[in-house]
């Protein structure tokens, strides 16, 4: 069984209700009491398209899926959320992205894992730090010696992703 991070994002359609959504589909995924989910943020858009600020999450679970099975199954549940792949770092009603599986380092045509830009990005780093404050990453960085004041300036809670 695998321990796996995913990044969750959204800026339409209502994020906090995309991330609880996907959040429970997510959970169809996960092993038995291996879940858990950072609070949701708000962070500006990557980027120099217009568009509504995000709202960004990141889950933790265990699984039984390979990595490849994994990356389908966020495809899909993005998909059953209408996400459109029409404009790179364009609006989006749901982002799923694969941080880590296990401590492996994947790179295939499909799949890059560690997350290729998670080291740079506040609204990845700080809810991962979040649910997971003793990890380190594949090559051995602990995650806490990515994380600054500076960081965590640049986001703001948005809802504890336990409120309704």
């Amino acid at each position: 069984m695998a321990q796996v991070y995913v990044a969750l994002g959204a800026n339409l359609a209502n994020p906090i209700s995309q991330l609880n959504n996907a959040c429970e589909a997510l959970l169809s995924l996960a092993a038995p009491q291996s879940f858990s989910v950072s609070p949701y943020y708000r962070s500006a858009p990557m980027g120099d398209v217009e568009q509504p600020d995000y709202v960004n999450a990141v889950a933790g679970f265990k699984t039984e899926l390979t990595p490849i099975e994994l990356l389908n199954a966020l495809q899909s549940i993005e998909n059953q959320q209408g996400r459109l792949r029409e404009l790179r770092w364009g609006p989006r009603t749901l982002d799923l992205d694969l941080l880590l599986y296990d401590k492996q380092c994947i790179d295939s045509p499909r799949l890059t894992v560690p997350h290729y830009g998670m080291r740079e990005r506040s609204f990845v780093l700080i809810p991962l730090f979040d649910i997971a404050p003793t990890l380190s990453l594949p090559d051995n960085t602990q995650l806490k010696s990515l994380i600054s004041d500076a960081l965590r300036a640049e986001l703001v809670i948005a809802q504890d992703s336990n409120d309704e």
